[in-house]
């Protein structure tokens, strides 16, 4: 059985200023990232922040994270096009510190909400532009069927999300819970 060693991240001093647990938070951020199509590094400055629950200045995150400062920069550019970071001001200090939002219901929240105007909301006006093409009834009847029934799931899926996205953190949590009980009364009402 193969030993797993450690990077030479993991052994660089100033990563090193990281507990065990918060090194292997953000290092596991960064992979999740990467499976997610996020930059490994701009994930890891999140989780970083996040962790950190204190505003960092570019230098430290670079130092503590053991990557070039560039890499930092464009990185914080990335978190705030996203609405994950924001940057604020320290007295006495002239430099721009960087903070995520510490709580993980609005995290959810704003991911939820850039990734939907990003990725589904481009998606439905293209399914809607193409049943709304002259030309969409010429095309084969079992595609217009799909296309039409991917943009009734899309344009279900995307109220749901915002119905969801205005609910308290509470209620969300409690909807999330009721899962489960909910599949299982729709089965035993289905086996009627």
């Amino acid at each position: 059985m193969a030993v797993a060693r450690a990077s030479p991240v993991n052994e660089d001093p100033a990563f090193a200023s990281l507990s065990p647990v918060a090194r292997r938070f953000v290092l596991h951020w960064g992979e999740m990232g990467s499976r997610w199509g996020v930059n490994r590094t701009v994930s890891q400055i999140h989780a970083l922040l996040y962790l950190s629950g204190r505003p960092m200045h570019a230098e430290e995150i670079a130092e503590v994270l053991v990557v070039a400062r560039s890499n930092v920069s464009n990185s914080l550019r990335e978190l705030q096009n996203w609405n994950l970071v924001r940057i604020v001001h320290l007295l006495g200090d002239r430099r721009d510190h960087f903070e995520t939002a510490y709580d993980v219901w609005e995290l959810f929240r704003t991911v939820v909400r850039e990734r939907k105007a990003r990725e589904f909301d481009p998606t439905v006006s293209v399914l809607r532009e193409c049943v709304a093409d002259k030309a969409f009834g010429k095309e084969d009847p079992g595609a217009q069927i799909r296309i039409r029934e991917t943009l009734a799931l899309m344009e279900s899926l995307s109220a749901w999300g915002d119905e969801m996205l205005r609910m308290e953190s509470e209620t969300m949590m409690k909807i999330m819970k009721l899962g489960a009980k909910i599949r299982k009364f729709l089965r035993v009402g289905a086996d009627k």
